[in-house]
């Protein structure tokens, strides 16, 4: 079987990876990938979202398997195109991907189908959003309607901060054309959770959990990231918590599928925040998430090739996906001044020095004569398992520090408080 992966980032080498493992697979490509996908396909230098590109390559090369990392090619309809051409290909179609698309659309998902989340009002112009915060406490969240590669999301703590972040948006296209409509709502208090789900002809069945830290500082504090590292499972989802989750939130989900006549086939990463309140839903992915994607893979035993297959044909049971016991917990190292400045092109040492059982997932990261070096926000991901969260923290830890670059930046406290 010949695979092409779309993608270049730590979740794509994730993908790659474990994809690789298959004794279905003789050859994979990734597009574009990155210097450590390399080592495991064959990189293609066509860009995700060039979907003529990328659709002439898998019929030239006779691709068998399509598997789509990023949100943009999915939003843009890559599955739509690859299936009228009669090629597999595994991510939600272009209809199914609004949920991450347009957050409009996906608040009103779940209000119109009784999906627990924070109150919201949405705003397409800037005099209404200001006059709109009347209606809010603060904190108030404000997001960006459309794509900002996980990052057009703003807690405000008061009035001004609230006004700036509608003017940034709005006024000053601080995330270009996915900022003209905004969504703003209540702040919630409680613990974040991530359940990345398989979903076959609408039928949702979750993978193991994961924690994800998306601010820049330890003790979450700063700027939204695209995540700064992640463990798995997440210590508070109990078997109890996991069955009111199905029946308040997942069972949901598949009625709106059905009521919309949205056929949904790939992943759904569901954002959760666990309030005194019960579990409220913070955001709908359609793909992988990044970092989630490189502490749930590494614990998957099962076949994700298989699993795919399964998936694309509605065949997939839960019994299909077995787990290792072993926790898993990743560190992302970051370039300095991510996410907003930084510079690529760092020479990026002692990657040979980590321990064998250590997987070290590149993200944003390029080969220039010979030498490895940055070339995104998010450079490599650091992963370890153990019997314990608190061994697998060790172990990241221990081999993060014997790899470097100038500026290179990572939080201290991936898993040290879990709950």
């Amino acid at each position: 079987m010949k695979v092409l992966v779309i993608g270049s980032g730590a979740r794509e080498h994730a993908l790659v990876w474990k994809l690789g493992q298959s004794k279905e697979v003789t050859k994979i490509y990734c597009a574009p990938g990155n210097a450590g996908i390399k080592k495991l396909a064959e990189c293609v230098n066509i860009k995700a979202e060039d979907i003529d590109k990328l659709l002439s390559f898998a019929i030239k090369e006779s691709i068998d398997l399509t598997v789509v990392g990023p949100e943009a090619p999915l939003t843009m309809g890559i599955v739509d195109r690859f299936s009228q051409e009669g090629l597999k290909v595994f991510g939600p179609n272009k209809a199914a991907s609004k949920l991450e698309g347009s957050k409009i659309y996906s608040k009103d998902f779940m209000k119109k189908y009784n999906i627990p989340t924070a109150r919201y009002e949405s705003f397409a112009d800037r005099e209404s959003a200001l006059k709109g915060l009347k209606d809010f406490q603060y904190p108030v969240v404000i997001k960006a309607d459309g794509l900002a590669a996980g990052k057009g999301v703003l807690i405000c703590s008061n009035h001004s901060e609230a006004e700036e972040a509608v003017n940034d948006m709005m006024s000053d296209k601080k995330f270009g054309e996915a900022g003209l409509s905004i969504v703003m709502e209540e702040f919630l208090d409680g613990i974040e959770a991530s359940l990345l789900c398989f979903v076959s002809k609408n039928k949702i069945i979750p993978m193991e959990s994961a924690r994800d830290y998306k601010k820049i500082y330890e003790g979450d504090k700063g700027a939204n990231t695209g995540g700064m590292g992640c463990f798995s499972p997440n210590t508070i989802f109990t078997d109890e918590l996991l069955d009111h989750i199905t029946l308040n939130i997942l069972n949901n989900i598949e009625n709106g599928f059905i009521k919309e006549k949205i056929e949904y086939s790939g992943v759904l990463f569901i954002g959760l925040m666990i309030t005194k309140e019960g579990s409220k839903v913070l955001e709908f992915n359609v793909r992988f998430g990044d970092p989630e994607a490189e502490v749930v893979l590494v614990r998957l035993e099962s076949d994700l090739t298989e699993i795919i297959d399964k998936t694309i044909e509605g065949t997939l049971e839960k019994s299909d996906l077995q787990w290792t016991s072993k926790k898993s917990l990743c560190i992302i190292a970051a370039s300095g001044g991510y996410p907003f400045k930084y510079e690529k092109g760092k020479i990026i040492n002692g990657l040979d020095k980590a321990d064998k059982d250590i997987i070290i997932f590149h993200g944003g990261t390029k080969e220039d004569n010979g030498h490895i070096c940055t070339n995104g926000g998010r450079v490599i991901a650091v992963t370890a398992l153990g019997e314990s969260i608190e061994e697998a923290r060790k172990e990241a830890y221990k081999n993060i520090e014997k790899i470097n670059f100038e500026n290179m930046y990572y939080r201290s406290d991936i898993g040290k408080i879990q709950i």
